[in-house]
């Protein structure tokens, strides 16, 4: 596509689209700098960075200097123009062509740098960015289509890095073998609520309620979820603390400065393993044994639901008009312009009492 004159490749971002494959498809060849502005939605200061690093050159008129050839499989140029690619290293993006032209360019347009970056992309990330201080909120809400390295250690590295079918490989078994274990174990007529206090008023739990208490289970996980991205994952670290820096980073931050490695969109099994242990031990001293084992698997189940819609959300692409393509949407406008809001991942619910719900866009052309 072009923007003015100057034309990006997006092939690579096309599956990727918030706004669906199609959409971007239909727009291929044509000039999209309208479309950036609206209606029906004006594309933010960060979807415009991002839109940097696929570019590829300018088109000139024939009364320019003659350009170089075309290169092959692109879309031919407008009439009155002649495709110029500027030159760039073959080892670094192309958004650091854009370089040399950053000062021509509205300032919302601003390339990310790589070379010219607060960090060394070329070391692990993690270790650099508690140094940042004061500059690591706007750094790592700038996001980039990088992979990205934590660590120095390739055994740590692979340890923070998964792909999306091993969660469901690995916790799904233990949610059907945990689930068959509640059932049984309900079935036998031992379980009663409130039985530690009184056995005169304790209340017997059938095998019959396990649908139900393995429902409450999910429900308290969407809650659970929206606390834990919102007060956790987004906590702002103190820019003077270098170690709670880093650990946003290892949290979260790496995701949102990357929200497009494959590798990280969902939660690595062997850190995972450690977070659910302790939330079962909670749910163990809070509930009798079974119906505690029997909320436990059903908030692990929807864990798993959770992973895989995020990694669907951020490498789907859902039919027009569904459910998930205004999740879709309304999660990738988190990660590029509200960031304060929009904490629900696998459902908007509980933005809504907690008001965090990322308001519907009113467009008002400008002159």
């Amino acid at each position: 596509v072009r923007c003015r004159r100057r034309l990006y490749d997006l092939s690579g971002f096309v599956r990727l689209h918030p706004g669906g494959e199609q959409l971007l498809r239909r727009r291929a060849g044509t000039d999209v700098s309208a479309a950036l502005d609206g209606p029906p939605h004006r594309h933010s200061a960060n979807a415009r960075r991002w839109l940097e690093q696929y570019y590829m050159g300018e088109l000139q008129s024939d009364g320019e200097e003659a350009a170089p050839e075309q290169p092959a499989g692109s879309s031919p140029p407008p009439r009155g123009f002649s495709f110029l690619l500027q030159s760039c290293p073959e080892t670094e993006k192309p958004a650091d062509a854009a370089a040399p032209a950053a000062s021509r360019l509205d300032p919302r347009c601003k390339t990310v740098d790589v070379d010219k970056d607060l960090v060394d992309w070329r070391k692990p990330l993690l270790w650099q960015v508690g140094y940042l201080g004061e500059k690591y909120d706007e750094w790592v809400h700038q996001p980039v289509d990088r992979p990205i390295r934590l660590f120095h250690s390739d055994f740590l590295e692979s340890l923070s890095k998964t792909a999306w079918y091993v969660v469901f490989l690995v916790w799904t078994p233990v949610v059907l073998y945990l689930s068959w274990v509640s059932y049984t174990s309900l079935a036998q007529g031992n379980t009663r609520l409130f039985s530690s206090f009184t056995t005169e008023y304790s209340i017997p739990v059938h095998k019959y309620y396990f649908p139900f208490i393995f429902l409450l289970g999910m429900f308290l996980w969407s809650l659970l979820e929206y606390l834990i991205h919102r007060f956790v994952f987004h906590m702002k670290p103190p820019a003077s603390n270098y170690y709670l820096i880093t650990l946003h980073f290892l949290l979260h931050g790496q995701h949102h400065k990357s929200p497009f490695d494959s590798s990280r969109l969902v939660f690595p099994p062997v850190p995972a393993s450690l977070v659910i242990g302790f939330f079962y031990g909670v749910l163990r001293l809070l509930l009798p044994e079974v119906l505690g084992l029997s909320v436990f698997v059903g908030g692990l189940c929807g864990y798993v639901v959770y992973d895989m819609m995020h990694y669907y959300l951020h490498y789907g692409s859902p039919k027009k008009g569904t459910y998930l393509y205004g999740l879709k949407a309304y999660h990738v406008k988190h990660h590029f312009e509200h960031q304060k809001a929009g904490f629900g991942i696998s459902t908007r619910f509980w933005d809504h009492p907690f008001r965090t719900l990322i308001p519907e866009e009113t467009f008002e052309k400008e002159d």
